[in-house]
């Protein structure tokens, strides 16, 4: 493995290229891969017969990585404002996370699943629970945000004995088939195994206006009159659909019409939650009391983390004459709930929930100011940390982009449907220091002539 140490001093430099990305060496790990991952995306182009399998162009193999910085195999240095599609919630490595699974890995790696549970579930069950906003809430642990969501559609068949899903244009749940079934960002992931997923869910449009929202209100109100509706699935802000931030007061009329047509509230906060969008939950922000909230990427600290989190009343429907479980062999892993107690520990401690509202609000100030003028810019909102840059109805804009700024030493991600629109989802641990650079790189990239 190549060794890049002496790049990372503090974690929070600026980007240093010695090799134009990809440099030679992750175009060399790149064709290794393409020898032995499953091809996935759209089928490579051809020339006269021939298949191409260059590398991606806006693709760079990681080999180290610090606080807010990425070093990849050919030693470039990159300032990372993707964090793992926002997974690295206290940036890479983060000494109190190094820590914990020191201690913990010295102690057990591996428990007995619900039978013989680890002291550390139990512990991040109990502080799971106290997230809730209402006292005796029960939790489901698991590994990944589409597990989460799993274990709450299943819940909400559980409490109300109907099988219809609401959904949202735009929204990402994960693409193991309950969530798969529900996502809305593209057809495309759903279609071809369409037969497998039935034809439960119903979408609707996500606001982003008042006038938006009145709309898809009507929507919700008019499916949810059928009476077989058993959850609306809702991401707070629409993350990979665009950082989409709806209207004041839409969560609040969303949960009054699920109530009152007997139907969960299921808000996924695998994005927005633990501080990423300015609050610990956003939609108990929004003063919403959700049934169910899903928690997943940055709980784990950058280990596979999540969890279902719901009221007793409906978790208790788990409870059958015939038993019924969601778990799985690595559910509640101990050195990932061990990182997970040590993630809320640190939220609190270092009063990262308030830092996320307060930065992230001047990094939108900044970035609105410093694009100002861009014809290509149709618009840059999101709250706290979560941050899109709306590149308007021109599909793919936002890869080009991405390419752009990786070239500048940057990491982004992108979301929309149509990958128009670039994402910032920083840890919340970013250095001040990185915004302004950052918005001179991104004015470049946006600026600069089709290559």
């Amino acid at each position: 493995m190549t060794s890049h140490a002496h790049l990372l001093v503090t974690g929070s430099d600026p980007p240093a290229i010695v090799a134009r990305p990809p440099g030679p060496e992750s175009r060399s790990w790149l064709v290794r891969a393409s020898h032995v991952a499953a091809p996935m995306g759209p089928a490579p182009a051809s020339r006269k017969g021939v298949v191409v399998r260059d590398a991606p162009s806006s693709s760079v193999v990681y080999s180290e990585a610090r606080g807010d910085n990425v070093v990849d195999v050919d030693g470039n240095r990159y300032v990372d404002l993707a964090a793992g599609f926002g997974a690295m919630l206290l940036g890479h490595g983060h000494p109190a996370i190094r820590r914990v699974l020191e201690l913990a890995s010295a102690r057990i790696f591996q428990a007995l699943g619900d039978v013989h549970p680890s002291d550390a579930k139990i512990a991040l069950q109990e502080r799971l629970a106290a997230l809730y906003p209402e006292r005796g809430a029960r939790v489901i642990v698991a590994q990944s945000g589409a597990d989460a969501v799993t274990a709450a559609l299943q819940t909400a068949v559980l409490a109300t004995g109907r099988s219809g899903v609401i959904a949202f244009r735009g929204a990402y749940h994960g693409l193991s088939y309950a969530p798969l079934a529900a996502c809305g960002l593209r057809e495309s992931y759903r279609e071809p195994f369409s037969a497998q997923l039935g034809s439960h869910v119903t979408f609707v449009s996500y606001p982003a206006d008042r006038e938006d929202a009145a709309r898809s209100l009507e929507e919700v109100e008019a499916r949810l009159s059928a009476g077989d509706v058993s959850a609306v699935l809702v991401e707070p802000v629409l993350g990979r659909g665009g950082c989409v931030v709806p209207p004041a007061g839409f969560l609040t009329e969303l949960a009054a019409l699920a109530k009152a047509h007997g139907a969960l509230l299921v808000a996924d906060e695998i994005w927005t939650g633990l501080g990423r969008t300015g609050s610990l939950l956003r939609s108990v922000e929004e003063g919403v009391v959700p049934d169910v909230f899903c928690l997943g990427k940055g709980l784990g600290g950058g280990l596979p983390l999540s969890a279902c989190v719901g009221s007793d009343a409906v978790m208790r429907s788990w409870r059958r004459e015939r038993e019924v479980v969601q778990t799985s062999t690595f559910a509640g892993a101990p050195l990932a709930c061990a990182a997970g107690i040590a993630t809320l520990d640190v939220l609190s401690r270092e009063k990262l929930v308030a830092r996320s509202r307060e930065l992230g609000a001047r990094f939108l100030a900044e970035l609105r100011d410093g694009l100002r003028g861009l014809a290509s810019v149709a618009d840059v909102r999101g709250v706290g940390l979560m941050i899109g840059i709306d590149l308007g109805p021109r599909p793919g804009a936002a890869t080009v982009v991405l390419r752009r700024l990786l070239e500048r030493g940057y990491l982004v991600s992108t979301g929309g449907g149509g990958r128009e629109v670039v994402v910032l989802t920083p840890a919340l641990t970013l250095g001040e220091g990185q915004i302004a650079p950052f918005v001179a790189a991104a004015r470049d990239a946006l600026e600069a002539p089709p290559s």
